[in-house]
């Protein structure tokens, strides 16, 4: 099978993202022989931050030597971007190989699985063959409901945050969305929530207590950041002196905390990681479109956030980082999120709007977003694609001596974004 091949296959399955379930993705392991209860998983989810948790504890962990696998979802610049080894993207040989292997065990099943279950059944057949002495899977929607859940024994279950998101799915009050999330706690399995929430505090509480599992809270007391800049972060936590931290966002001192504390819960279990290897690994996280800095001159930031939550990190963010400056916001948004909570957040920290419609079947028009900040007493104008918005939004930047050029609202536009500005300032 070639790689086009084994994509034409994935993408050809039936797609029955409404059928809720573990019934398909729980057969189809069990027909691979259920690698995954011989591996040591750690699962995270959470409404945001999970990613960059993912990315701090693979970077630790490869600096530590240890062979790690590591599974995210969705992939922000390619689809092998999903499956990783030791940090690196899964080679088009490999998947296609991994892809071919699951399919003669999915094309037994007369309820065919989903594109994301077999992404998922192939990620955990590559760990399987690279012997990964650990593994990290990423929930993509929700906990209880999702595919990675299929997973019986963790090593410990992380909960980053809870937030109004993918409410169809999941609820519509904080507390739904919190027990979706909590039913990846398994029975006398750990779980550190990350989240400062009290509503899915308690949910999720009550959730551990009734899987006799510990329970854990990040002390967010115990963050001292020392410094924050555009080049990075230092902080202290809970005995980890001068931690550097390269991501950008004032949530990201909070994400890490959140793995240092899995990682000492970690090694009360078992698994020790020297400090050395702790304070190297977080040095060098790489993460993108998390509040990423795509150009120096101008200042160009890239930040996925999608949901309210997410976009007052930005705005916070923005607020600490460019205080004195003015902002130019390039933005496109999908139709189902919350899209004037969004507006409302960023209207007060940017000078002008740039809109565009994503290239996705479920985006808001540009012209309505543009409506929306005008109505904020913003001024702004709607472009046909990603590139023109960014395109006008960095002749506007570059005009202007203090100038700073904020582009978010999805991570699906990531790739279309980081090739404009690549073109725009000759990267």
């Amino acid at each position: 099978m070639t790689i086009d091949q084994a994509l034409s296959y994935i993408h050809s399955v039936d797609w029955k993202g409404s059928v809720l379930g573990l019934e398909r993705i729980s057969e189809l392991l069990a027909l691979m022989g259920n690698p995954e209860e011989k591996m040591n998983i750690i699962h995270v989810a959470g409404t945001n931050g999970k990613g960059s948790v993912c990315a701090m504890l693979t970077s630790i962990f490869v600096e530590a030597g240890l062979n790690v696998g590591t599974y995210i979802s969705p992939g922000i610049t390619c689809f092998n971007e999903r499956i990783q080894y030791n940090g690196n993207n899964i080679p088009d040989e490999d998947f296609a190989e991994m892809t071919e292997y699951v399919k003669s065990f999915a094309d037994r099943m007369t309820d065919a699985p989903t594109e994301f279950e077999l992404f998922n059944a192939i990620a955990i057949a590559y760990f399987q063959r690279k012997k990964c002495s650990i593994v990290i899977l990423e929930v993509g929607l929700g906990g209880s409901i999702d595919s990675t859940n299929s997973i019986k024994t963790p090593l410990l279950s992380i909960i980053t945050s809870i937030a109004l998101d993918h409410t169809r799915e999941l609820g519509d009050t904080v507390e739904k969305i919190a027990l979706a999330k909590a039913g990846i706690i398994k029975p006398g399995r750990a779980c550190l929530f990350g989240g400062n929430d009290s509503r899915a505090e308690t949910v999720i509480r009550e959730a551990a207590e009734r899987n006799a599992s510990p329970f854990f809270v990040l002390d967010r007391d115990e963050i001292h950041v020392k410094s924050y800049g555009i080049d990075g972060t230092v902080f202290d936590f809970c005995g980890y002196e001068n931690v550097f931290l390269p991501l950008l966002g004032t949530y990201q001192p909070v994400n890490a905390a959140i793995v240092l504390s899995a990682l000492d819960y970690l090694s009360s279990a078992g698994l020790t990681v020297p400090e050395k290897a702790v304070l190297a690994g977080i040095a060098r996280t790489r993460w993108p479109a998390r509040f990423e800095r795509l150009c120096d001159k101008p200042v160009i930031i890239y930040d996925g956030a999608h949901n309210p939550h997410g976009v007052r990190a930005a705005a916070e963010s923005i607020r600490l980082y460019f205080e004195n400056k003015r902002v130019y916001l390039a933005m496109g948004v999908l139709a189902d999120k919350d899209y004037t909570k969004m507006a409302m957040e960023l209207a007060g920290v940017c000078e002008r709007v740039f809109t565009f419609t994503p290239k996705n079947p479920r985006a808001l028009s540009g012209e309505n977003l543009a409506e929306i900040y005008i109505g904020l007493g913003r001024a702004a104008e709607s472009f046909p694609s990603a590139a023109d918005a960014v395109g006008a939004a960095y002749r506007a930047t570059v005009s202007d001596s203090d100038g700073v050029l904020v582009i978010l609202g999805s991570l699906y536009i990531y790739p279309e974004v980081k090739a404009a500005v690549e073109k725009l300032t000759d990267k």
